[in-house]
């Protein structure tokens, strides 16, 4: 008796209902027309602009540091010697570039494409100069805070620390660069 009833509420319900034609659903997307394509891969490009520079470095998370904090980092598997030849100035920097005065971005780039210059150059150690911020509102040093973080994403640094008086103390880093072997020197 039970079972007449579920049938007759079922068929109450599926009244004016139409069956389904076809058993196979269409999964394919459809297609834009070239024009919207056009459009949005031109958007895409777009986006790749100088200012979004993809460059692996992260500013997701920046270690903040003290106006006169000593910064100091190697990567692993440089030898404690070469630091601490590093750390006394005892190996000469062939590039030095000074970020006084720029933005975080403006400061990334030049960065950016100066390790890239020194690197091609097979530059073997170079100065960069972020600052102190040594300011009355005893506000962080963000460029100094950024070059940290940045220095220790790099693929092409081996370590850094901050320099010398006579070469900028604790407002510039020296910085040891890899090297690739060129074709024909043999070093």
């Amino acid at each position: 008796m039970a079972k007449d009833d579920d049938i007759s509420l079922f068929r109450a319900e599926m009244k004016g209902v139409k069956p389904i034609k076809y058993d196979k659903a269409d999964i394919s997307k459809k297609t834009k027309d070239k024009l919207q394509i056009k459009t949005l891969k031109e958007n895409a490009a777009n986006t790749l602009t100088k200012e979004n520079i993809i460059d692996g470095l992260s500013d997701q998370f920046v270690i903040d540091v003290e106006p006169e904090e000593f910064l100091y980092w190697a990567n692993n598997g440089v030898q404690e010697s070469q630091m601490r030849r590093l750390k006394a100035g005892q190996i000469p920097f062939a590039g030095s570039i000074d970020l006084h005065g720029l933005t975080v971005d403006q400061s990334r780039k030049l960065l950016w494409e100066f390790l890239d210059e020194a690197t091609k150059l097979e530059i073997r150690c170079v100065r960069v100069t972020h600052g102190k911020a040594l300011r009355k509102d005893k506000s962080k040093p963000i460029i100094k805070s950024y070059i940290n973080t940045w220095l220790r994403q790099h693929p092409q640094i081996l370590g850094f620390c901050s320099c010398q008086p006579k070469h900028g103390g604790t407002g510039a880093v020296y910085i040891i660069l890899k090297r690739t072997m060129l074709e024909g020197r043999d070093e």
